[in-house]
């Protein structure tokens, strides 16, 4: 025998290890057996022993587990795991046909699922989940034992006709199969046609989930068929009930002479709006005044919504449902019916309007010397778009031309303060599209935003500091005011690290010891400010950071680097602005703390609320970029890696900030892996590495309007990378 051949053999186990690889071994596969019992031939038969001494050591070590009670014997002689099956409660993320994953908490791995475990839980259901004992990758693997809540029984799809039946396509990309439809759940949708379902029987044992169609929403791929059919996907309302309507109509529009005693007069004091070009309501203005003692009294004059919004209202109980405004691609979808968003509460110039105000005085260098807050009147003498303010501010010529030069200095004074006690400069970018008659996109533009822009934004910002600080801090006894405040955590430090390593792919270091992180931010910011990566790393940095969210709990905003903050300055389009009208005016008025547990649980549903309308806002965005990108299928463009995952890359366009997919099953040049810790994939043969911010040419291979996909492939490679770069 060759020395070779007795090193090879010397290798194999024996003795004590082998003893310990038969235990495991056998523990396993009655753990995986999940609750069925195996025969000692049928174990032997699954070790794969053919030795005489390896299956009687075997047969042995049964008994001996069984004997300490490690492994149960049934009364037919078989043996099962007396483990204790581990299970946990969690949210279904279907991230792919073959797999999913389920969200089990804050801090907490997520549970690998194969889809052939997921019985017939689908995307977003509440579920049970056992973990079994293998692992995928750095992820337990579970399977899912019971569907504890649905999380939606309506769904919106395609509809396929036949002959016999149809089915349904849903378009939400996390559903992985289609719903089947008999001939007499139709309702006179015809084939092609987006319709909503409400789902009969969910599947079981391979069957397809049923159900019923009962809406037919228009032809697929027609503008008014698809922003309906991402309506009725977020649960988003197609209209105000009649007795909404009815409620607004009756509201009285005149303002007495008792109403106007009970309020600062703003009305002889020069007063405009600022605001979008294509703007309906104007839920702010500004006043602004020079004070004999040379400083300036200035006015932040917001829609007093809730004088008119009753809170025992049919109006109150819809403002609540809905929350906030929702302001889709092609239309808003209001909190409030027209008759308040865009009449009676809306700012418009050269009327009498209800506000309820911040008042400061302020000397030439931005400090607060007074403030007051309360109930007014005003009377716009102007109203400006942003670009009509912009053109004054840059020329110095124009209506209010002293007053708009003044607000802007002070403005960025306020700005500059900010930032220095560590505010976050997140400058990200939008996109809006113009559109033709059809609601066809003809282009894709990125929204800039100037000083115009940024003067509004600081005087709203200061007048919701400090709001919040005067509620914190004005209290009668000894128990602190319950109010709503706009609370943002300190994001997770190892999503902070995480980030400056993917950062660091582009030349750019932060610092990210505590301290230092918004500091540091803002330096990254500054750097790659009308750089090809900009929007990826903006993106990125604010997923990096924890979401803000509105609280009763008395936490700062790390974002903005207010100690308090609250929204009070858009009650048109927020519910919880006129929560906090009605609060503030309460403290006003000497009232007691009010229920924390009840405005705690209003906070977490406007909290859910927006993110809803965050949500559906990305789709229609989405669904715009598809239809403008299923235009352009034979151009090459220059786009950035900006996602890697074990399906794909994910690639955003520089030019048109569109963002697709480059599936791996694409990638022919060599089996891929994908790196989880490091942002890549890499091929198993050449090693060449595609990672989070290569730079690629990539063409458009197809679109999907129905599910909001773009299909990417590369039109050339990649620069090759090797493991040493």
């Amino acid at each position: 025998m060759s020395k070779k051949k007795k090193e090879t053999k010397s290798k194999k186990p024996k003795g004590k290890e082998l003893k310990n690889l038969f235990l495991g071994s056998i523990l396993e596969i009655l753990d995986e057996a999940s609750g069925k019992g195996y025969s000692i031939k049928q174990i032997i038969k699954k070790l794969g022993l053919k030795k005489r001494e390896d299956i009687k050591q075997a047969t042995h070590l049964v008994y001996e587990l069984a004997d300490d009670e490690r492994i149960k014997e049934l009364s037919n002689g078989s043996y099962t795991t007396n483990r204790q099956k581990e299970e946990l409660t969690g949210i279904v993320d279907h991230v792919s046909s073959r797999f999913a994953y389920v969200r089990i908490g804050e801090g907490k791995d997520d549970i690998y699922v194969k889809s052939r475990d997921m019985g017939s839980a689908v995307d977003g259901d509440t579920v049970k989940i056992e973990i079994l004992p293998t692992r995928h990758g750095d992820h337990p693997e579970g399977k899912i034992t019971q569907v504890i809540r649905r999380n939606r029984t309506r769904y919106v799809g395609k509809l396929e006709l036949s002959k016999n039946f149809a089915f349904v396509v849903p378009d939400h990309r996390k559903m992985h199969q289609d719903f089947f439809i008999y001939p007499e759940n139709i309702n006179g949708a015809r084939n092609g046609d987006k319709v909503i379902i409400e789902v009969t029987s969910w599947s079981e044992n391979d069957r397809k989930p049923e159900a019923k169609v009962v809406d037919v929403l228009g032809k697929a791929g027609e503008n008014n068929a698809e922003i309906h059919s991402i309506m009725a996907e977020f649960g988003l309302p197609f209209k105000f009930s009649e007795q909404v309507e009815k409620e607004s109509e009756s509201i009285d529009e005149g303002i007495t002479k008792k109403e106007i005693k009970k309020r600062w007069d703003f009305r002889e004091i020069t007063t405009f709006t600022i605001d979008p070009l294509d703007a309906k309501d104007f839920d702010d203005a500004l006043s602004f005044r020079k004070l004999d003692s040379g400083d300036y009294e200035i006015g932040v004059h917001i829609a007093d919504v809730t004088h008119y919004v009753d809170l025992k209202s049919e109006l109150e109980k819809e403002a609540y449902d809905r929350a906030t405004s929702v302001y889709l691609v092609d239309r808003t979808i209001p909190m409030l019916p027209e008759r308040l968003s865009n009449g009676l509460c809306s700012l418009r110039p050269n009327e009498d309007k209800l506000t309820f105000s911040a008042v400061f005085e302020m000397d030439d260098k931005g400090k607060i010397k007074k403030e007051w807050f309360g109930r007014t009147i005003i009377h716009s003498d102007r109203r400006f778009t942003y670009e009509e303010a912009q053109e004054v501010l840059e020329t110095g010529k124009g209506d209010y031309a002293e007053e708009l030069i003044i607000l802007n200095t002070l403005a960025k004074k306020l700005r500059k303060e900010r930032f220095n006690k560590g505010a976050v400069n997140f400058e990200t970018t939008e996109v809006k599209f113009k559109l033709d008659e059809q609601g066809k996109p003809l282009a894709v533009i990125a929204k800039v935003r100037k000083d115009a822009h940024k003067l509004i934004e600081e005087f709203m910002l200061l007048a919701n500091k400090q709001v919040a600080t005067f509620v914190y801090n004005y209290k009668k006894g000894k128990e602190k005011n319950t109010f709503v405040y706009r609370i943002h955590d300190f994001p997770d430090p190892d999503k902070v690290k995480d980030f400056s390593v993917f950062a660091k792919q582009f030349g750019h270091k932060m610092n990210v010891e505590e301290q230092s992180i918004s500091r540091s931010l803002n330096k990254l910011m500054e750097e790659i400010e009308g750089k090809p990566e900009q929007n990826i790393l903006e993106q990125l940095a604010i997923r990096t950071m924890a979401k803000a969210k509105y609280s009763t709990e008395i936490k700062g905003h790390f974002g903005l680097a207010f100690e308090h903050y609250a929204h009070f300055t858009s009650p048109i389009r927020r519910y919880p602005d006129m929560m906090v009208h009605r609060l503030l005016q309460h403290y006003l008025d000497d009232g007691k703390p009010v229920s924390k547990e009840e405005f705690e649980q209003k906070s977490l549903h406007s909290s859910e609320r927006e993110k809803r309308a965050a949500d559906a806002e990305r789709a229609s965005i989405k669904y715009k970029q598809v239809e403008f990108m299923a235009s352009a299928e034979n151009k090459v463009y220059e786009g950035l890696i900006s996602g890697v995952t074990e399906w794909g890359l994910y690639v955003e366009i520089v030019e048109t900030k569109c963002e697709g997919m480059i599936r791996l099953a694409d990638l022919t040049d060599d089996f891929y892996e994908f790196d989880e810790r490091s942002y890549r994939i890499v091929g198993r043969k050449r090693k060449k590495i595609y990672t989070l911010g290569d730079r690629v040419k990539v063409r458009v291979k197809k679109t999907d309007i129905d599910k909001r996909l773009i299909d990417l492939i590369f039109a050339e490679p990649a620069v090759k990378k090797s493991f040493e770069d």
